[in-house]
């Protein structure tokens, strides 16, 4: 197995915040991207679901989970998967402070899933914890240094 093209990942995760049918074009041409990630800058790797998760794009989400892509906390939140995210904070209530793609938190994940995952925000709000969604990412930190 050869590596993949390090400028179609780019494009694959760039395209996976608002482009379906890029995403599409894109997968088809190269399934083993499907589970590609790209670097930012500073580690902020992200795949193409994290993408999808944080821009709100269900339906691009939802088309990558069914190739094949591997969910995380991020995405079940923003697609309103209220007993994959109850059982994980469960199991470890830090993860409310953990930071996603472009330092994004799990309660702006969750919000930008609307109606369908408004349990997962009660969730999140029910725990007490403080539950910011206002996030710098690493290039702001930066600047800022």
């Amino acid at each position: 197995m050869s590596a993949i093209d390090t400028d179609l990942v780019h494009q694959f995760v760039y395209d996976a915040h608002n482009d379906l049918d890029s995403v599409k074009k894109l997968l088809k041409k190269e399934p083993a991207l499907v589970n590609a990630s790209w670097d930012w800058g500073g580690g902020d790797w992200e795949t193409a679901l994290g993408a999808a998760a944080h821009t709100g794009r269900k339906d691009i989400a939802e088309y990558l989970l069914q190739r094949g892509a591997r969910i995380d906390l991020f995405a079940a939140a923003m697609l309103g998967k209220l007993e994959i995210v109850k059982a994980v904070v469960a199991d470890d209530p830090s993860v409310i402070d953990k930071r996603g793609p472009h330092g994004i938190s799990l309660m702006a994940h969750a919000k930008s899933g609307g109606k369908e995952a408004a349990e997962v925000v009660k969730l999140l709000r029910s725990t007490g914890k403080p539950t910011k969604t206002t996030s710098k990412t690493p290039k702001a930190k930066k600047a800022e240094a």
